[in-house]
């Protein structure tokens, strides 16, 4: 007869990837007092593992590990033991991966730390085997020696633990400044030329990261200088991505990073902020080209999102996992007999030519090294008859597409990897903003609804009474309070709404969240904007975060989110905000900008030339969306549109922006008023004449 496992603390608690371990032997605790006050009453170090629902590797330390009675039986021994979900606590996670990079030169999940009863780490890893190999202390090993130097060193564990602690204030308190120069961008870029692989697409070796806002910046750097080779590198990486095994060919959105390089084997995880940030950098791609290839990624991504990423009150679900049935990556590979088996032998050697497979497979599994006789789809590099799109002639796409729906049939009644359906506020925001600009561009109502839905839900279930926003909701439970992030990125997804609806109340709202950004975060003495507000939970130090990895800082996208609101309304003093916050950055950052790059796209922004627009005119006449439309189609980044409804005594964006109030409509037309620079036109109510004086042409590049 087997015995169930006994639940441990963890049950309690609403992060999946808590519950994942919270029938582990390990006497998990959640983070909070209970632990640390227990820690202190019996003189034991912490056990701090940091993870999150879909990583892989994490999964491996938990079924090595953490479900190991003899491993539990050490770690409850010498240790209280805490585990953290990273995604909805990044404020602990960036503090305790900067020790982890600080000591081990090295970062990543699952994330280990011991630490004394007042959070004060001496020891870092990442992930740790059971037992010893290739030169790694297992955790057999391991925790009875960090026992031992636990009990019979204080003295060090304690200098150890001042010093890491000293290191992590010093950087926080850092007052260098330096105003920014726009051969910081140049900077930038060079970096990113230097890292870019020609052949593969992307930057660096592997593995292979999609860095979205590395692509965001060079748009806008090609826009800027005119260089080509900025707008090559961005193509390059964008065919690249969506023909390679990274994407999911049959279900749509994109896996996690290749750890080769050229994008074939991916982590299988799927997040739902690279598919927000890729979904925005296709469609500046076809706003910059007006290549369809780029749209009908985007439109893919959102169709994945729309369709299996939903929850039923309209917000935006967080992960799938790499993982199931205990191998990654099952439920997307495919043998060639399946193909054979499920399509007629025409159509299965055009989708088995088409997707580059082999007989004996072409996947290989990362831990044995060896093949397993199973498929990764990825399109076979193009020929002649394919087009720099990737393109297929009609009646071959279409028997593709059919092929296509079939077999996502018949991968719908595998196992399907766990969802992570939590609802992150910052991630939402991003989401949002995608979905709103892919309406924009693609002109696709269904878009902006989705938005909207997911916006509604954000403000109405994810916000305090007195208004401060929240970051997590699961399990009809909202909870955990706001960081810089969960304002900045839901501010950029109202703004985007805002242009996508022209619903004033929009940007009305992104202004009340960016007052309470600048109340509760800002550092008033060294500038910039804490990762936690001022009422937040301290751990060890309070932390301010530019540097970007998986997804852009909130403070690049709370300076960028400043910069636009201020030339939206004429709010200077957001202008002066977004500067000071720059320069407080500025001198970290011109060390190596090429890896800030969601920071230049904010400095481009603050160099301008800025221009800003506004039409005047009925919303509901063909004559305002074409006008609105124009630009919009169009990629634009120093651009900035405001529409004012014409006919109405005191529209509510009056309000928002008093500069538009005598703003009219010349014999009830579509009428545009462009400012460059804070220098006005004469309005106008030709297309050609506005876009003219925004200096673009009415024909695409």
């Amino acid at each position: 007869m087997t015995t169930e496992p006994s639940p441990n603390r963890l049950s309690h608690e609403k992060s999946p990837y808590l519950l994942q371990h919270a029938t582990n032997p390990v006497d998990w605790y959640p983070w909070g007092d209970e632990a640390f006050t227990e820690a202190a009453r019996l003189d034991k170090p912490i056990f701090l593992s940091i993870g999150y629902s879909t990583c892989h590797w994490c999964h491996v330390m938990a079924h090595e590990s953490f479900e190991d009675p003899f491993v539990a039986d050490l770690l409850n021994y010498y240790f209280i033991n805490i585990k953290v979900d990273r995604e909805e606590r990044p404020d602990i996670d960036v503090v305790y991966m900067n020790v982890c990079q600080m000591l081990t030169g090295r970062g990543g999940w699952p994330l280990t730390i011991i630490m004394s009863a007042d959070k004060k780490p001496f020891y870092a890893a990442t992930y740790i085997p059971k037992y010893n190999r290739f030169g790694q202390i297992g955790m057999l090993e391991l925790l009875p020696k960090l026992g031992e130097i636990w009990q019979t060193r204080r003295d060090d564990i304690n200098l150890t633990a001042g010093r890491i602690v000293s290191a992590l204030q010093a950087e926080a308190d850092s007052a260098e400044r330096a105003e920014p120069g726009i051969s910081i961008l140049h900077a930038a870029y060079d970096q990113l030329f230097s890292a870019f692989d020609e052949i593969n697409g992307g930057f660096g070796t592997k593995p292979k990261f999609p860095t979205p806002q590395n692509l965001l910046f060079l748009l806008r750097f090609w826009k800027r200088s005119g260089d080509h080779y900025a707008l090559h590198m961005v193509e390059k990486t964008l065919q690249a991505m969506r023909s390679g095994g990274i994407y999911d060919h049959i279900g749509f959105g994109f896996h996690r990073y290749a750890v080769d390089q050229k994008w074939l084997l991916p982590h299988f995880e799927k997040m739902l902020y690279d598919q927000a940030m890729l979904a925005y950098a296709y469609t500046e791609a076809f706003q910059a080209t007006g290549r369809t290839f780029y749209a009908e990624t985007a439109e893919e991504i959102f169709s994945y999102i729309m369709n299996r990423m939903t929850s039923p009150e309209g917000a935006f679900y967080s992960a799938e996992d790499a993982d199931s049935e205990g191998q990654e990556g099952k439920f997307y590979l495919w043998e060639w007999e399946e193909i054979s088996n499920h399509l007629d032998t025409a159509d299965a050697d055009l989708f088995i030519s088409r997707f580059n497979m082999d007989k004996t497979g072409n996947y290989t599994d990362e831990m044995t090294g060896k093949k397993t006789g199973k498929n990764i789809l990825r399109l076979t590099p193009l020929s002649d008859e394919t087009s720099r799109e990737g393109a297929v002639p009609d009646d071959r796409k279409k028997r593709l597409d059919l092929a296509r729906i079939k077999l996502y049939g018949i991968r719908d009644q595998r196992v399907h990897p766990q969802k992570d359906d939590k609802i992150l506020t910052d991630w939402n925001g991003f989401m949002i903003a995608a979905l709103a600009k892919g309406g924009q561009v693609l002109n696709r109502q269904a878009y902006i609804k989705a938005a909207e839905n997911a916006a509604a839900f954000i403000l109405a279930r994810m916000r305090r009474p007195d208004g401060a926003l929240l970051h997590r909701f699961r399990d009809g439970d909202a909870g955990i309070q706001g960081q810089i992030d969960d304002y900045a990125f839901t501010v950029f997804g109202l703004i985007e709404l805002y242009n996508a609806a022209w619903h004033a109340p929009y940007l009305e709202t992104a202004l009340e969240l960016t007052d309470g950004l600048l109340a509760n975060f800002k550092d008033h003495k060294n500038g910039g904007f804490f990762l936690t507000p001022r009422d937040g939970e301290e751990i060890i130090v309070r932390q301010k975060e530019i540097f970007e990895g998986a997804m852009p800082s909130g403070n690049s996208v709370a300076i960028w989110n400043m910069l636009r609101l201020g030339r939206m309304t004429a709010k200077t003093a957001l202008l002066d905000e977004a500067w000071e916050a720059a320069s407080s950055f500025c001198a970290a950052v011109q060390q190596s900008p090429g890896a800030y790059t969601q920071f230049m796209t904010a400095l481009d922004s603050a160099f301008g030339p800025s221009r800003e627009v506004v039409v005047v005119g009925n919303p509901a006449r063909k004559d305002t969306l074409l006008m609105l439309q124009a630009m919009q189609s169009r990629f634009l980044p120093h651009v900035t549109i405001v529409f004012r409804p014409a006919g109405e005594a005191s529209p509510a964006i009056c309000r928002i922006a008093p500069f538009t109030k005598d703003m009219k409509s010349i014999d009830g037309k579509a009428t545009a008023y462009v400012c460059t620079n804070h220098v006005c036109e004469q309005p106008t109510t030709e297309i050609e004449t506005m876009m003219d004086l925004i200096g673009e042409s009415i024909r695409r590049p």
